[in-house]
């Protein structure tokens, strides 16, 4: 490791960290606002039906994650130039807040529209905790310690991927579809108490902070939003060749456009240049498009096919997928001591390099696997992927200082966010292209028509002959394992970019001991 990724346990300037380990109720409260976020989206899908049921709007209950979605996504680079201009702790009540309201007008929906546009109110509170709170995990401890927060933060998510489905099942079942968002109101006030007591911010030198580039928040969040509706929408709601897609990424491109003019212009601007001309947060943010990419082979497919070729449950599909999470926290949690003597490059590029070979390895299963098989797949998955973005993530924020790290986080999730809804258009575009040329070719008569009758085939197989049941599993099973290469050369595209653009060695910061 270098002289300067070895400066850990140590702060960047004086009064920019602060003083000593912080304490444990600002921790816990960092983990409380984290699960706020993490529980959000596997507790919503577990009570799907019961909402679909009462409120009707199956037609358009994806929207239901994909407008969360959106709104986290465009706001993060928004809340990450608020955050380090006015500090963290406003931006954080302020999400908080806004995600309490946000659950509350959930809980109150009366219809599925409603209910859309509420899920986006709380998406606009989530994407303001999902930045500041990692942003804060880098303020807080000093690099030696990093990994600890990071880790902890990983187990969040981990224990949320499995409690989620759980706990909104039993609300679902046992008490009222309404409950999985009140449940949100007293973790997120008992957040909110925490915080505003708990969390003091060190003293910012003054003449640092300058105007808030509010026509850039706009712009961004406009761009932003259109390209990844564009891409939540095309090939689901209409084809990707049609007048609405070709006009939305038309005026996405064209705002897109207008933004950097208006960026150069700032005096602040909310989309710095540098984060781009830095060679090491280019990188990084590069990788991480490539990782939200690849991850959603296993999070979005892997059910999928654990229920559609296996023939799992629900509650076996879901054990499948989430082994990755178990693995995930735990070499996260250990990756500092491999970092520690190889760098914070070569850790994530040992990470990568494993995780496109794992993701390979699941092409090659046998027809039909057993359920081992993958649920191993994903356990290493999960490790592999441990090594690859904890690194990454503590390495980038300790090469800038405290009024440059909010930015460089939530670029950094930005580009997570937009790589997985790249992902998603993509490789569901190439699972939809695999099935429909299965289909066309198919030897024996039975087979559904159109891939909308796809799932309903599926989940009665029953109806369809055994061979065309046998063949349409056999087609599924092919159209995951071809989204399995495409994660493979996301993987290996995030190899190229960190051999070939990121430094070998993190530009670390200077600190003093703390």
């Amino acid at each position: 490791m270098s002289a300067g990724e070895s400066a850990a346990g140590t702060a960047e300037a004086a009064g920019t960290t602060p003083a000593g380990r912080p304490a444990g109720a600002v921790v816990a409260s960092l983990m409380l606002g984290m699960a706020l976020v993490a529980l959000d989206s596997t507790i919503v899908a577990t009570a799907v039906p019961q909402i679909v049921g009462d409120l009707g709007g199956f037609s358009v209950f994806s929207w239901l994650f994909s407008g969360y979605l959106l709104a986290v996504t465009v706001t993060l680079p928004v809340y990450g130039k608020l955050t380090d201009t006015l500090g963290r702790k406003p931006v954080l009540l302020f999400g908080i807040g806004l995600f309490l309201i946000g659950s509350l007008l959930c809980a109150a929906a009366w219809n599925m529209a409603a209910l859309i546009a509420f899920r986006i109110v709380q998406g606009l509170g989530g994407g303001a905790l999902q930045g500041t709170i990692q942003t804060l995990a880098g303020d807080l401890y000093p690099l030696k310690e990093r990994p600890k927060i990071q880790a902890r933060m990983s187990t969040v998510w981990a224990v949320s991927a499995v409690a989620g489905p759980a706990l909104g099942g039993l609300l679902a079942s046992y008490a009222h579809w309404r409950w999985i968002f009140l449940i949100n109101l007293p973790l997120a006030g008992l957040a909110l108490w925490m915080i505003s007591r708990h969390l003091v911010e060190p003293v910012r030198s003054p003449g640092r902070r300058g105007p808030i580039d509010w026509a850039g928040a706009l712009g961004v969040f406009a761009c932003g939003g259109l390209l990844l509706f564009a891409l939540v929408q095309g090939g689901v709601a209409w084809p990707w060749l049609s007048a609405p897609s070709l006009g939305l990424l038309a005026a996405s491109a064209l705002l897109a456009v207008v933004v950097v003019r208006v960026e150069r212009r700032a005096e602040e601007p909310i989309l710095p240049g540098w984060v781009w001309r830095r060679r090491t947060i280019a990188a990084v943010n590069l990788a991480m498009g490539a990782l939200g990419l690849l991850m959603v082979a296993p999070m979005v497919f892997m059910p999928t096919y654990a229920q559609s070729v296996l023939g799992l449950g629900p509650v076996g599909a879901g054990l499948v997928m989430s082994v990755m999470t178990l693995s995930w926290p735990i070499t996260a949690a250990v990756s500092q001591h491999v970092y520690r003597r190889i760098g914070f490059r070569d850790c994530a590029v040992v990470g990568i390099a494993l995780a496109a070979a794992i993701l390979f390895a699941f092409t090659l299963l046998p027809h039909p696997a057993r359920a081992w098989q993958p649920a191993l797949i994903m356990l290493l998955l999960g490790g592999a992927l441990g090594l690859f973005q904890l690194p990454l993530i503590v390495g980038v924020q300790s090469t800038v200082g405290w009024a440059e790290r909010g930015t460089t986080t939530a670029s950094v999730l930005f580009c997570r966010q937009v790589g997985q809804s790249v992902g998603a258009a993509l490789l569901g575009a190439v699972a939809n292209a695999t099935l429909a040329a299965r289909l066309g070719n198919a030897p024996m008569p039975g087979l559904p028509d159109h891939l909308d009758d796809v799932a309903k085939a599926l989940d009665q197989p029953g109806l369809l002959p055994r061979a065309a049941a046998e063949y349409l599993r056999e087609a599924v099973a092919g159209a995951v394992e071809n989204i399995f290469l495409g994660a493979t050369a996301a993987a290996v595209a995030a190899l190229l970019v960190l051999l070939l653009v990121a430094p070998r060695k993190f530009p670390v910061l200077p600190e003093q001991e703390q």
